[in-house]
């Protein structure tokens, strides 16, 4: 296993990659970084749908900076990890619960043995579900949660019912591993600039498309209906009022106005229920927050700040 490095996306220095095995014995990668001095603890990078580890490569050189070790994996499914069904371009899951294996293996053979502790989760949009279920499931391993456009409910669906149902319809009679209604294998990371609903960047747009464009075998398609049948149960139970009371790690949860994806207004009334939370809508931004133009990257980067690590952990580093 090895990471892809671009011109205008160089990997930061020092990655460590190797792969992890799931308990279902499921094949992921991962990579991990130290930074240059004393860690202030281990911000985990956990990205969403079709994405992979290097489109983090600039923030993961950020938290380096800020003195954070920093650990990663791509989902089963995508990336560089193994996937789920013969045709390498579907994007499947049979239920979400299955990422937790993922995140177990993140723990047990990165976290565990090789950073430094406290640790923190920096989840975007799927991954960021993935540890609002882990966290309201007593099973997060991180002390709080970064939530960047988190899929609490997803964007512009005008009969969210009927698709939920078709979804389920279509997976019942067999159809889980078919993509999606209106999907195809074309890589969505290789569209058009124009019209894109994830950033207003078009040179960090770029740069994804120009990390695929050299290994292809990072890029995926649309999600299969058996995805989506999964997401949409996983989205059904972020309704239930009581789970955001429940849920008692610190989250931080930062989404843009303009996302076009996951729906903002979904977040902002999740996050208003969080026991531990607060919420920062960031003004005119996109749905990848951390692909944005840097006006609104700063906007989160400050937000990040003053969050993580927190005055705990802070307080306890001063005390060492």
């Amino acid at each position: 296993m090895r990471l892809v490095a671009t011109p205008d996306n160089p990997i930061p220095p020092g990655a460590i990659v190797a792969a992890a095995r799931a308990v279902d014995g499921v094949r992921l990668r991962t990579a991990r970084w130290v930074p240059a001095r004393a860690a202030r603890g281990t911000v985990a990078i956990l990205g969403g749908r079709a994405e992979f580890i290097e489109k983090y490569f600039e923030t993961a050189a950020r938290l380096l900076d800020r003195g954070f070790a920093v650990a990663s994996l791509d989902w089963r499914g995508q990336g560089g990890s193994e996937r789920q069904l013969k045709n390498p371009r579907k994007g499947h899951i049979d239920d979400f619960s299955l990422y937790q294996r993922d995140l177990d293996a993140l723990v047990d053979e990165v976290l565990d043995p090789s950073c430094p502790r406290p640790w923190f989760g920096l989840g975007h949009s799927m991954g960021a579900a993935v540890l609002l279920a882990a966290a309201r499931a007593g099973r997060c391993p991180f002390e709080r949660l970064a939530l960047a456009s988190p899929m609490i409910a997803l964007a512009n669906l005008k009969h969210p019912g009927l698709a939920r149902l078709l979804a389920e319809t279509l997976d019942l009679v067999g159809l889980g591993g078919a993509y999606a209604p209106g999907g195809s294998s074309k890589i969505r990371a290789l569209a058009p600039f124009a019209g894109n609903p994830l950033t207003s960047d078009p040179a960090r747009y770029a740069r994804t498309a120009g990390v695929v464009a050299a290994y292809p075998q990072l890029g995926l398609g649309w999600p299969t209906v058996g995805w989506l049948n999964a997401a949409f149960r996983l989205m059904r139970e972020f309704e239930d009022p009581d789970f955001p009371r429940r849920t008692l790690t610190p989250i931080l949860v930062l989404v843009g106005s303009e996302d076009r994806v996951v729906d903002p207004r979904a977040a902002e009334r999740f996050a208003a229920r969080l026991r531990a939370g607060r919420l920062i809508m960031i003004d005119g931004a996109a749905h990848e927050l951390m692909v944005e133009r840097d006006v609104f990257r700063e906007r989160f980067w400050a937000a990040f700040d003053a969050f993580i690590p927190g005055v705990e952990a802070e307080a306890r580093r001063a005390a060492s």
